[in-house]
């Protein structure tokens, strides 16, 4: 019982995440910059509110430890901070245009096959080992991608790249070992903001004046920013990442929900079938993690 706490604030994250796209749908009459740019400013602004009101000794906890770390390792955690914020933005950016110019299905499936394509690059750049089984499911999850390719090669390409912008996003970030994740993720906040800041001096650049703007901006930076990240971090305190891992399907899984039945966006048999495949290799990925999960009460 001491756990679901945890496992409900994981699974409140994804489920709220799941929903992100009918926030960004009511705005899609605006460019994806427009709507990446002030999701910027209002969600740095948000979280340096909430650090400094609610989190201001675990900043000064990690500012005194970044004085005292040496100098090899200040440049190499302040580098992988820099370059994940750029990550980041970047996923942002490019999830934000494919969701309102693209469809809302290629979004889903970029990440209901970002935690295996985050596997492969562990493996390829941090060396991590994959075991059978994990194989067997990244090649299931390839004759999906490639059945899914056959019926639309371009919605495939943007699921991709969405899905390895954050798959590099969290291989990066597995060596950055000293801070608290949520001051790091101030700090990428704050590199993501710098990085957009001339935006605002571009003679294209023009401030909307529609309330439901804001209004959409505001939920988007509240609901889908800020306190699904924070209910992310807080379930890792207390439940392991696999378990998360295994949660984090619930978003994908709303999102094609809602693009076919509430965006009624067209779909085939092909695609239908890649979909499947898709989660038969999630099931097959995680399969020694599910009958841990199960076997679990039986150990009290």
């Amino acid at each position: 019982m001491n756990a679901l706490k945890y496992y409900i604030a994981a699974f409140s994250a994804f489920f709220m995440w799941g929903f992100f796209s009918i926030a960004l749908k009511a705005i899609t009459a605006y460019s994806s910059f427009d709507i990446l740019f002030f999701r910027i400013v209002f969600s740095t602004f948000l979280i340096v509110l909430f650090s400094a009101f609610f989190r201001r000794e675990k900043l000064q906890i990690d500012y005194k430890l970044l004085q005292q770390l040496p100098s090899k390792d200040k440049k190499r955690t302040l580098l992988l901070t820099s370059l994940g914020g750029l990550l980041l933005g970047l996923n942002w950016f490019l999830f934000i245009y494919v969701v309102n110019q693209v469809n809302v299905q290629s979004a889903s499936f970029a990440y209901l096959i970002c935690p295996i394509i985050t596997t492969f690059f562990a493996f390829i750049i941090l060396k991590e080992k994959i075991e059978k089984h994990q194989w067997l499911a990244i090649l299931v999850s390839l004759i999906g991608c490639g059945i899914y390719y056959t019926t639309n090669p371009s919605n495939l390409i943007y699921a991709f790249v969405i899905a390895a912008t954050y798959a590099i996003y969290l291989v990066s970030q597995k060596k950055n070992v000293y801070f608290d994740k949520f001051n790091v993720l101030l700090v990428q906040m704050f590199v993501i903001f710098l990085l957009a800041l001339p935006y605002c001096f571009l003679g294209s650049f023009q401030l909307p004046t529609e309330f439901d703007f804001y209004f959409y901006i505001l939920l988007i930076a509240v609901l889908f920013t800020i306190v699904p990240l924070y209910l992310n971090l807080f379930a890792l305190k207390g439940i392991s990442a696999s378990t998360v891992g295994i949660l984090i399907y619930i978003n994908p899984i709303i999102t094609f929900i809602l693009a076919i039945f509430y965006f009624k966006e067209s779909i085939n048999m092909l695609q239908i079938g890649s979909y499947l495949l898709i989660l038969l290799s999630i099931v097959i990925f995680n399969y020694k993690i599910i009958n841990i999960k199960k076997l679990e009460p039986s150990k009290k």
